[in-house]
């Protein structure tokens, strides 16, 4: 464990879920033909003019009324300029500049909540939310051609959302990178799907010797995709950070990547500063004026959010907080409950079958909870079974695996296989006094007391039943012969 105390904020870029791009008319596309997505204005063609994209603008808007933010209404365009092969402009228009007179992003002073292991809450400032544009991709090949540029996310619409340096671990930084994303796919404001590129995000760390030391040099780390690279790049620069300072040098400030094979990170260049960038005003683009009556507007249409629909389903449904946590990772899930559970008897016992049955089947399915044949109100409906004592949990468990495969109601499978369950006292009775015939030696031992035998009788009388058998009728009778 390092002596040192660690300083993290992340930068966080999402691709707006957005039809066209940024600054033109044309579609945002993924995994389709190079090039087939182009115009003069996301290649920068001399004479083009931008013009910005009203919906991008409003689901900026959006994401930072989701995370407390103070809307700018009078933001301001900047050229950021950098050369790079997927970058035919030879800049980028965004939001934030070298000096604070061109810093006018469009959200900025916002907070998130997470939920710490030990259960207490931190709070994280968000610096700011500024609009920009994406590069293009360059694609390289063994080919004798060699590299290839395709142009089709030139202009693509970006927030990036920068956060305070107020985290204080790796796993503190993936528990808000987690909750960034929630709010992201809630909001609808980008699918923020990692793998797919949608969503990436940076990682700036220092160290110092105390809490109250003044922070370190940081080193930044580029492009990490995943929940699980972000903790062991930030674990990784802590180590090498630790054995830097405890040998007497200096922390380099710089730009870095993670090597995911040899976990560790490794410098790509000397970090810029914001003058290496010279910042200007878009000189194409006139401010981005907003009136606060759309801001409102906006505000009007923001959906329930994770932390309040976690709190609605323990006050409404009565299931604990650890499962209305479960629960509302995923929107889609949530939304899967939340329907379900207005139709069940017990909330409880469905929030159980969803974390524990469903979810498990879920993650062996290509397309997730979008490829799940069962639909809500037939998992409330087999639960609603149970508990009118239709069938038994372990015939309920049978009927899940067919509703899986087929889709087909808990109904219609108990009627076709016969699975109601034996609820005729007199039938039940007869089967288990077969068995205790069958097992008089350890039934003399359950009646003198030996309560553990117990389990074995149901047992049996489920076996013979073919699990049909009441399991709480089954007791009964048992506690009656006992006493006998």
């Amino acid at each position: 464990m390092s002596k040192y105390f660690p300083v993290i904020g992340l930068e966080v870029h999402c691709q707006l879920a957005t039809q066209t791009k940024m600054f033109c008319g044309c579609e945002v596309e993924v995994n389709t033909s190079p090039n087939k997505h182009v115009c003069p204005i996301c290649l920068g063609m001399p004479g083009a003019m931008p013009v910005p994209n009203k919906k991008a603008v409003e689901y900026a808007i959006r994401l930072g009324l989701a995370l407390n933010c103070e809307i700018d209404l009078n933001a301001m365009w900047t050229r950021k300029n950098y050369f790079y092969p997927d970058l035919p402009k030879g800049y980028q228009i965004t939001q934030t500049g070298g000096l604070p007179v061109y810093d006018h992003p469009i959200c900025k002073k916002g907070s998130l909540e997470v939920t710490l292991p030990d259960g207490s809450i931190k709070i994280v400032g968000i610096t700011r939310i500024h609009m920009e544009e994406d590069a293009g991709k360059l694609v390289h090949d063994l080919s004798p051609e060699g590299s290839h540029f395709d142009a089709n996310r030139c202009g693509t619409p970006l927030c990036e959302i920068v956060t305070e340096p107020d985290i204080r671990s790796p796993e503190e930084a993936v528990l808000v990178l987690q909750k960034i994303k929630q709010i992201l796919e809630y909001t609808g404001v980008s699918n923020a799907n990692m793998e797919n590129g949608n969503m990436r995000c940076d990682g700036n760390i220092s160290l110092r010797t105390s809490e109250d030391a003044p922070f370190g040099i940081r080193a930044e780390i580029k492009n990490l995709n995943s929940f699980n690279n972000l903790e062991k790049a930030l674990n990784a620069e802590i180590l090498l950070q630790t054995i830097t300072l405890d040998a007497g040098r200096e922390v380099e400030q710089c730009t870095k990547r993670f090597d995911t094979n040899n976990n560790k990170t490794i410098v790509i260049r000397s970090k810029e500063d914001a003058h290496d960038y010279r910042y200007f005003p878009e000189p194409d683009m006139l401010r981005l004026v907003t009136a606060s009556e759309f801001v409102e507007k906006i505000r009007k249409t923001l959906p329930e959010l994770p932390d309040a629909r976690r709190k609605r389903f323990v006050e409404n449904y009565g299931i604990t907080p650890y499962d209305a946590h479960v629960l509302t990772i995923d929107r889609d899930v949530s939304v899967w409950f939340d329907t379900a559970a207005k139709v069940c008897k017990n909330p409880k016992i469905l929030a159980n079958w969803i974390n524990s049955e469903l979810l498990r089947e879920v993650k062996e399915l290509e397309d997730g909870l979008a490829g799940v044949k069962i639909k809500p109100e037939h998992l409330a409906a087999l639960v609603n079974l149970i508990e009118d004592n239709t069938i038994s949990g372990k015939i309920a468990k049978q009927v899940f695996a067919e509703m899986f495969a087929t889709g087909k109601s808990p109904e219609n499978i108990i009627e076709e296989k016969g699975l109601v369950q034996i609820t005729d006292t007199g039938a039940v009775e007869a089967i288990v006094r077969e068995v205790v015939l069958a097992n008089e030696g350890q039934f003399l031992e359950f009646k003198a007391g030996k309560a553990a035998l117990k389990g074995f009788f149901v047992g049996q009388v489920m076996k013979k039943s073919g699990g049909k058998a009441s399991p709480g009728l089954v007791n009964q009778i048992l506690d009656k012969m006992a006493a006998e």
